[in-house]
């Protein structure tokens, strides 16, 4: 009986965590920011380059629409995409962010490599500096965590008629482990937010004219939500090794 709500208790945890993983991953809300440094110009069209750069692409730019000097740049970034927007000056950047209140029409383009900058021009692009490789482990350690939750939650469904004490042990590996390298995400991001030049990674070219620009940048809500399901994740999985090694004893 004891066991039985432990591996409940277990299971709860570990379908709000691993929920709270698949959140954080397909939302595009890790890194928020805003500058006042005018529009945003976007990629439209990709041409082979000549002979010259017989390696590179050339990406032709469009700029904005003018909008008043006084409005600001938002940004939002996560895995898949990245974003910005003109909003108001007084605007929160949080709540702007927020499902209903997203403009009817904003400029995206893919960031499956985020946080490595996306180059608007030549590639490879100076502002790929020799911090790129290093926040590129950011894309391997948040896929690899998530493969671990999904891993360990079929295992645990495996193991529910309380059969096998290895599957019970070897589901809760994987979701401590999913939770350690969401942990190390984690820790990954707010080095690379706290310790990179963000401020040049949100300008890009437009840096390059507008060096007084003021750049606000937050923790987005995919931040939070996968820093509270590390903790969830951790205890499901600690959870279900104690559920294994009691099945274990008890044969």
């Amino acid at each position: 009986m004891k066991v039985g709500a432990a591996a409940l208790a277990g299971g709860i945890f570990g379908i709000l965590g691993t929920l709270c993983f698949l959140v954080a991953f397909g939302t595009d809300y890790w890194l928020v920011a805003s500058d006042n440094c005018g529009p945003y110009p976007w990629p439209t069209q990709e041409t082979p380059a000549g002979d010259t750069y017989a390696n590179t692409t050339e990406i032709q730019l469009v700029e904005a629409v003018t909008v008043s000097p006084s409005s600001l740049t938002l940004h939002h970034e996560g895995f898949f995409w990245r974003c910005a927007f003109e909003v108001e000056p007084a605007t929160d950047e949080v709540l702007a962010t927020l499902f209903t209140n997203q403009p009817k029409s904003k400029g995206c383009m893919h960031g499956y490599l985020f946080p490595l900058p996306v180059a608007l021009g030549k590639v490879p692009h100076p502002n790929y500096d020799a911090t790129a490789v290093f926040r590129g482990f950011w894309t391997v350690l948040i896929i690899l965590g998530l493969v671990s939750a999904l891993t360990g939650g079929f295992l645990l469904v495996c193991g529910v008629p309380f059969f096998s004490h290895k599957l019970y042990r070897l589901g809760g590996a994987f979701l401590i482990t999913a939770a350690c390298l969401f942990l190390f995400t984690l820790l990954l991001y707010v080095l690379w937010m706290e310790v990179v030049d963000v401020k040049r990674y949100i300008l890009q070219e437009r840096g390059e004219s507008c060096f007084s620009a003021r750049v606000s940048v937050l923790y987005g809500l995919s931040f939070m939500v996968a820093a509270a399901g590390v903790p969830l994740e951790l205890v499901s999985g600690m959870v279900f090794l104690l559920v294994g090694r009691a099945l274990h004893a008890s044969k």
